[in-house]
């Protein structure tokens, strides 16, 4: 089996390394990642500007693949025909951050999985919910150890087309976890606020800033899983379409006629 790497923090990020050291235990391994942090990056493919791809190694000397390109680029670079082996599994993560709810809109973690399924590969993206204010380097070995569990599930046993698995792990250590919980998007509640400052001309300048996202605990949901200490796994496609809006927009009776 072959399985491809990536993520949305850079090559360097430790949760990568985390996630490297288990999946190569599953069979062959190629990392190819962005060469700098590209969170909240969104499904985003670079178009307007040619892309460079250099060979790297990771902290423990793990042969890799790096480019200019968003976590998209990434997945499509290699799965375009850049790597010349075929692809079976394509994981990212893991991000440091939860990526439920409305995140998986904004998340590059997520969007680089969804990357995989344009070319009919499954995808796994793999979130870690660490503390707000976390001090100190963060513990990725729990879920790494997850990802490799759900992994192996999937490689053998096969996604439907055009569903990838978003999973949200609790922060802790394996045994503390109380399960696996299958959910759905939940809602996020964002808290963000618009700063408005000067800079030393006197031109404004802004930020999108504010206080750390929330969500509702509801049951069966990502958000309500994780914090109950379960590990959540979502099974997302691209398929936005509200199917049950369609009849009503029919009723509207829309013509071009004047």
């Amino acid at each position: 089996m072959h399985i491809l790497l990536t993520n949305d923090d850079g090559v360097t990020a430790p949760g990568l390394l985390a996630l490297a050291q288990t999946l190569r235990q599953l069979g062959d391994l190629t990392i190819f990642a962005p060469d700098r942090n590209w969170s909240i990056s969104g499904h985003s493919r670079t178009i307007d500007r040619p892309l460079r791809i250099h060979e790297t190694t990771l902290a423990d000397g793990t042969p890799a693949w790096k480019s200019d390109g968003s976590p998209s680029d990434c997945v499509a670079l290699a799965l375009l025909g850049f790597i010349q082996e075929p692809i079976d599994l394509v994981v990212s993560g893991i991000n440091p951050n939860a990526n439920i709810g409305h995140d998986i809109t904004y998340s590059g973690t997520v969007t680089a999985a969804l990357e995989a399924i344009i070319s009919n590969i499954p995808g796994i993206a793999i979130s870690l919910d660490s503390p707000n204010q976390h001090d100190g380097s963060l513990d990725y070995q729990p879920a790494a150890q997850i990802a490799a569990l759900i992994a192996q599930q999937v490689l053998g046993h096969g996604l439907p087309k055009e569903v990838v698995l978003n999973i949200n792990v609790p922060y802790g250590q394996f045994d503390s976890f109380r399960g696996v919980q299958i959910t759905r998007q939940g809602l996020r509640i964002y808290r963000d606020a618009l700063i408005r400052r000067k800079d030393p001309h006197g031109q404004p300048y802004y930020w999108i800033g504010g206080e750390e996202p929330t969500g509702i605990p509801k049951p069966g949901t990502d958000f309500w899983a994780i914090k109950e200490g379960y590990v959540s796994i979502t099974p997302l496609h691209l398929n936005l379409t509200a199917d049950d809006w369609i009849p009503k927009l029919k009723s509207w009776n829309l013509n071009l006629q004047p």
